[in-house]
């Protein structure tokens, strides 16, 4: 089979001899040559190189994207019968890492600290403050209730992480149940646990039930002492909601790595709102075995067997 590599990536496929790999550009419109592809592989792909691969590629057969969210491909209109296959577990590390670490500079309140460095001021108020009963749980995960909206592979990394600092984890998924060990209430059971947690992770995909999920009345029944941290997607937000819940201390603070339009503008709001830390969509840019993953598809796929991850 012929399969598209984009060039955002480096893919160790030089033991398979089987197929042939040829290189593509995201940044131009797929060349007619290769119109006779079987498979794209995508990765960074902006929407007008997706349009192009729509027109262009009418022989695919399945369509792997090497992120976990496989949201911009299925947007981009590939004819029905064409497989689309997520990248669901290649950012499960990265992703549980990174949220991790916004959690923690939150609960260490790292960005008053790094203010004093700055400002060459030794900030000893925290000893204080972090021994305080009355806010003790605010500088710790020891003890925490964490609350994880989508519970997938990147939950099942983190969960362990938290529990091992000592937090409880809930899961909330589509249906109830336990998943890896974590008891898992369904999604229209959310408000159940919203009003007992202590931090709040989507890690939610973007699709039509989830467009704009995290409202005002969602942000309502959080307690005000709680954090909100998103490494999903930006759409499933209401970044209004979010900033006026955060202006009025609705909740205590929020992270958040992705946001409802990508780059965020300059002009968002979201820039200047108090306790809210913003990362840039790298929690997961550092896909981890993409071309262990595209080489176990194309064997089943010679197979007939299954796809992995498959979405459409």
């Amino acid at each position: 089979m012929k399969v598209l590599i984009p060039d955002t990536i480096s893919l160790d496929l030089s033991a398979h001899t089987t197929d042939s790999f040829v290189l593509y550009h995201v940044d131009a419109p797929i060349p007619p040559e290769h119109a006779d592809a079987d498979v794209l592989v995508v990765w960074a792909n902006p929407a007008t190189n997706l349009l192009s691969a729509v027109r262009t590629l009418p022989n695919l057969k399945f369509i792997q994207t090497l992120a976990a969210g496989p949201d911009a491909v299925v947007q981009a209109g590939f004819a029905p019968h064409i497989q689309i296959c997520s990248g669901r577990s290649l950012h499960d590390g990265p992703v549980a890492e990174h949220t991790l670490a916004m959690m923690l500079y939150v609960a260490r309140d790292m960005q008053c600290i790094a203010a004093a460095q700055t400002a060459h001021m030794w900030r000893g108020q925290m000893v204080a403050d972090q021994a305080h009963p009355a806010t003790r749980q605010l500088y710790t995960l020891a003890g925490a209730r964490v609350v994880i909206v989508g519970f997938g592979s990147i939950a099942a990394r983190l969960a362990p992480m938290l529990t091992a600092l000592g937090a409880e984890v809930t899961g909330v998924a589509n249906s109830t149940g336990d998943r890896h060990g974590y008891s898992v209430v369904a999604m229209e059971d959310v408000a159940t646990v919203l009003p007992t947690a202590d931090w709040v992770v989507s890690i939610l995909p973007h699709t039509p039930a989830t467009e704009k999920i995290v409202d005002a009345a969602f942000l309502a029944q959080m307690q005000s002492s709680a954090v909100f941290v998103n490494v999903g997607r930006g759409k499933t937000v209401d970044e209004a909601a979010l900033v006026s819940a955060l202006q009025a201390g609705v909740i205590r603070a929020a992270a958040i790595d992705v946001t409802y339009v990508e780059p965020n503008p300059a002009d968002s709001p979201l820039w200047d709102c108090p306790n809210l830390l913003i990362t840039p969509h790298v929690a997961g840019g550092r896909p981890i075995g993409g071309d262990a993953l595209l080489l176990r598809q194309l064997a089943a796929w010679r197979a007939g067997q299954p796809l992995a991850n498959r979405v459409v």
